[in-house]
């Protein structure tokens, strides 16, 4: 396995990757105990490296915030709410899967739920990681109207990581839907002022902007591909960069 220059990295997995093993997954709830295991494989392939690993999960899979606003005629707090608590119960499923593949690992939680999962303090965490745990944040920020993006690119700050990863459907960023169109160009390399400017889709606006004022790197890579994480982070395969 190829070595890697990074000590600690964050990895936000997408609530669809939770969902489905393949990418047409936008419209499945859920969760795919073959895609936990394998996410957890591929993060004790990442831990074997001797890198520290944290994650954060989105809830979508479960409930999603802004479709509960519309469907359910919920205020946007009680619907980001009830996301919150999504992405707990997807950390609980991945917490298990970890924990599975023999890794140790700690479930945190923004949202205090002390018999479920530990709150969340920034100290604390740090030393799990220190001491080979890795560790899921889950309950987003704590806060409604702020994404889990948003809450990934916090704790990857906090925890003062070397990298943030994004596993999404596809290898990275495109000039299009490449599932709507074969021909859009693949993108290796964006700025944060790229992605703000030309308002490309990849995370939330306050996400990048955050990662931009704390100068965290960003890799966008596909989570569909066996060992993704651990390719992407060894320099292997095909990502996006962001910085």
């Amino acid at each position: 396995m190829s070595k890697t220059v990074f000590k600690r990295v964050l990895l936000k997995l997408s609530c669809e990757a939770l969902a489905s093993t393949t990418t047409d997954s936008c419209t499945n709830f859920g969760i795919s105990q073959e895609m936990l295991e394998r996410i957890a494989r591929d993060i004790k392939n990442v831990c074997d490296l001797g890198v520290q690993v944290c994650l954060v999960v989105g809830g979508g899979n479960i409930f999603r915030g802004v479709h509960g606003m519309a469907t359910h005629d919920l205020n946007r707090t009680t619907s980001d709410h009830m996301g919150m608590l999504a992405t707990i119960i997807n950390g609980l499923a991945m917490h298990n899967a970890i924990q599975a593949e023999g890794v140790p690992c700690r479930l945190m939680s923004a949202v205090p739920m002390e018999t479920i999962a530990e709150f969340y303090v920034r100290l604390r965490a740090i030393r799990h990681m220190e001491k080979g745990r890795v560790v899921i944040f889950s309950g987003g920020t704590g806060n409604p109207y702020f994404t889990t993006d948003t809450a990934a690119t916090l704790r990857a700050s906090e925890m003062e990581c070397d990298l943030m990863l994004k596993a999404t459907k596809v290898d990275g960023v495109f000039t299009e839907d490449p599932a709507k169109n074969p021909n859009a160009e693949f993108i290796a390399n964006l700025s944060y002022q790229d992605v703000l400017i030309n308002k490309i889709g990849v995370m939330d606006a306050t996400a990048i902007a955050l990662a931009q004022d704390n100068h965290l790197p960003m890799r966008i890579f596909s989570i569909y591909k066996e060992n993704g994480f651990v390719d992407t982070i060894c320099n292997n395969g095909r990502f996006t960069k962001i910085s």
